[in-house]
């Protein structure tokens, strides 16, 4: 009877443990699994993305590209050299009181000759000539000499001039006698006939088809005074002809 009652005083004990929140499994065991679990844990395995590869671009085939030929530019020499021939009329006019015995005036007819070269479209060189044959009153003059030719560009196909320069003038007949050699001056105007044509190329001279420098025929019309002297007569000239540019 005493063995029975310490059973069940010691039942009554183990469930009062039970109930008092006791360990029911031990800590060990949970460590165990813990361990099982972190031994046996598996990262899983994530699949990469299958990129395909670009696709192979082939470079075109070189174009054959044919050298382009340098052309040399073509030098064009636009010649300053002229030509002119005309009619001139010539008056005379002694210096003379009516008491000289040669006095009076005499006009008279001939012709005339220009040759030059323009250096640009501002100045040129130019010698010239004049001889009367025809005479009124029994009178010839005969002049020549050489001007520097101030020019202006007027237009394209217009130019005047201006004559400065050094010449011989000498008279024949019944009036008073002239053998001078002195200044002599002049002015005028100039008109290329010819058609302006452009050429591909560079020209030598920049003024080419101004002011009467293109390659061609044109016309010409001046006065010249052909002694400029104290005591000279007085001796003028109209000369007017055709001109021909180089």
């Amino acid at each position: 009877m005493k063995q029975v009652k310490l059973s069940l005083i010691a039942l009554l004990a183990m469930g009062s443990l039970g109930y008092a929140g006791g360990d029911i499994m031990p800590v060990t065991e949970f460590e165990t699994e813990d361990a099982t679990l972190a031994e046996t844990y598996v990262e899983p395995t994530v699949e990469e993305e299958y990129i395909a590869p670009a696709p192979k671009v082939e470079a075109p085939a070189p174009v054959a590209v044919k050298p382009v030929p340098v052309v040399p530019v073509k030098n064009i020499k636009a010649n300053g050299f002229y030509a002119g021939l005309g009619i001139a009329g010539a008056r005379y006019k002694s210096n003379c009181d009516s008491a000289c015995p040669k006095s009076g005036k005499d006009k008279t007819v001939g012709v005339m000759a220009r040759v030059g070269y323009d250096f640009n479209k501002y100045v040129g060189l130019e010698a010239r000539g004049i001889r009367t044959n025809w005479k009124a009153d029994g009178g010839k003059v005969k002049h020549a000499g050489i001007f520097v030719k101030p020019m202006l560009p007027v237009t394209d196909s217009t130019n005047v001039y201006g004559l400065v320069g050094v010449a011989k003038t000498k008279t024949e007949g019944h009036l008073q006698k002239t053998n001078a050699e002195t200044l002599a001056l002049g002015a005028g105007v100039e008109v290329d006939l010819s058609a302006d044509r452009a050429k591909e190329g560079r020209y030598n001279r920049a003024f080419d088809g101004q002011g009467d420098q293109e390659k061609g025929v044109g016309v010409f019309l001046d006065y010249e005074r052909m002694a400029v002297k104290s005591g000279a007569p007085d001796l003028d000239a109209v000369s007017a002809g055709v001109t021909y540019d180089f």
